[in-house]
């Protein structure tokens, strides 16, 4: 009895130490803020926040749930970038620069201090995880070769700032943000500049399908260690494609895989970060809900085809 009244009073002491901290006079004055407790307590995941601005706060929300990719629609209008999921959406007010290059620098520059113990440092968003790159992905909706410069124009603040992944004519150089041009953006504009590039492009995930490894006793798709099973039973092998087969689409939905485009190897890591793809195009509808053998045979090579070239797939 004396034990349970001990724990209870002791209990809430602690609660009261908590509710109480940082606060004037109390204890731990002076002690709950440090200078990148801007994003204190979030573990950054896997995440992407589709269409971002729908959010009540956009780009905030994300990081708050731990997001690591943020996507913005783009639209080029009087030499402005305004952000929104078509024109109608659109308002003076909502731009780039408003919703996500200005309130990034806010954030960087508090993840960044010049302090005593710390200069010139290139810390990420992620209090918890500083060296995490958070991906800003830019869906350009207008004419891509109009739109783009513009794009990597209002990226100055934070290029400037030494806060951009580039390439740099010989690696891969990570910084705390990663710009990936989608949508309309022009391949061809991305790699123009071969000797420094801060931003990437997403790559067609569709063209860069390869044939999976196989058993060969069994002929079972076989990836990562895992046969493809059915009710039980072993899937139909998968189909084989020939170099002149394409993507068909039958009345059923189905899909026969394509082999690598002539011009996908073009596509790696010093020009291209995502490789994206529809999933409806590349495999049709489910039949009971379930992925087919040959469903599975398509996927399973675009992610192949995507990770030989350190590619992100989605």
């Amino acid at each position: 009895m004396v034990m349970s009244l001990a724990t209870l009073v002791w209990a809430d002491d602690i609660q009261q130490v908590i509710a109480d901290w940082g606060k004037p006079g109390k204890q731990g004055e002076g002690l709950s803020w440090w200078p990148t407790s801007f994003s204190r307590d979030i573990i950054p995941i896997p995440c992407h926040s589709h269409n971002d601005y729908w959010r009540r706060v956009p780009l905030y929300s994300a990081l708050r749930a731990g997001c690591i990719s943020v996507e913005a629609d783009v639209w080029l209008f009087d030499d402005d970038l305004y952000v929104g999921h078509d024109t109608s959406a659109l308002t003076r007010n909502r731009t780039l620069n408003s919703l996500y290059i200005n309130p990034l620098v806010d954030i960087l520059t508090k993840q960044n201090p010049s302090t005593e113990f710390a200069n010139n440092t290139r810390n990420g968003v992620f209090d918890t995880d500083p060296g995490m790159s958070l991906t800003l992905l830019i869906d350009v909706k207008t004419d891509g070769r109009e739109t783009w410069p513009h794009v990597v124009a209002q990226l100055e603040p934070l290029r400037k700032r030494n806060w951009l992944t580039a390439f740099n004519g010989d690696a891969v150089v990570p910084g705390p943000i990663t710009v990936v041009g989608t949508g309309n953006t022009p391949f061809d504009l991305i790699v123009a500049n071969q000797t420094y590039r801060d931003y990437f492009f997403d790559a067609p995930l569709m063209d860069m399908w390869e044939e999976p490894h196989r058993d060969a006793a069994s002929e079972v798709l076989v990836e990562g260690g895992v046969n493809v099973v059915e009710d039980g039973k072993l899937a139909d092998r998968p189909f084989q494609p020939s170099l002149a087969s394409s993507r068909i689409r039958s009345p059923q939905g189905d899909r026969t895989p394509a082999p690598p485009a002539p011009y996908a190897d073009m596509y790696n890591t010093s020009n291209s970060y995502y490789a994206s793809g529809s999933f409806s195009d590349a495999v049709g509808r489910l039949r009971r809900g379930r992925l087919d053998g040959r469903q599975l045979d398509i996927i399973r090579g675009q992610l192949r085809g995507a990770h030989r070239r350190g590619l992100k797939a989605r």
